[in-house]
């Protein structure tokens, strides 16, 4: 379902959708368009992409081909989804010790949908980091990996 989102390839890409897209949603998902798990999450932001117009813009980002923001967001996961609303960094608090980006894939649809309009709600009243609406039984756990530490 790779196919059916707009992808950026190069740290130029990317910093350009960073400063243009304004008053709505910027969510990266940093993975491989191989990788099953990234076409399952692919798979709903597809599906999800024209409800969600009006809030948010998805782009793809392979994570080879921007090495630079795979290292700057400690991309080791993925798939990985970042949000931005206006140039600026949205964390979300997961119940995780990691709140700057979603680890893995969401369960359903009406996952995704959710934390979107709890980001852009919370976006507008100017807050940088919200509270996640997602049942946390539906939130991937992980470990935290510090490299060269």
């Amino acid at each position: 379902m790779s196919f059916l989102l707009p992808k950026l390839s190069c740290k130029r890409e990317v910093d350009q959708a960073i400063k243009s897209v304004a008053e709505k949603v910027l969510v990266l998902r940093f993975g491989r368009d191989n990788d099953a798990v990234c076409l399952q999450l692919d798979d709903i932001l597809a599906k999800t992409a024209h409800d969600l117009s009006k809030m948010a813009v998805i782009y793809l980002v392979d994570v080879d081909k921007v090495p630079v923001y795979t290292q700057y967001f400690d991309i080791s996961y993925i798939p990985s989804t970042v949000f931005f609303f206006n140039g600026q960094h949205m964390k979300v608090d997961y119940g995780s010790p990691d709140h700057t980006k979603f680890v893995g894939s969401f369960k359903t649809k009406q996952d995704f949908i959710d934390l979107i309009e709890v980001i852009y709600r919370g976006a507008m009243r100017g807050k940088l980091i919200v509270r996640s609406p997602i049942d946390p039984s539906n939130i991937p756990k992980y470990d935290l990996l510090y490299q060269g530490i």
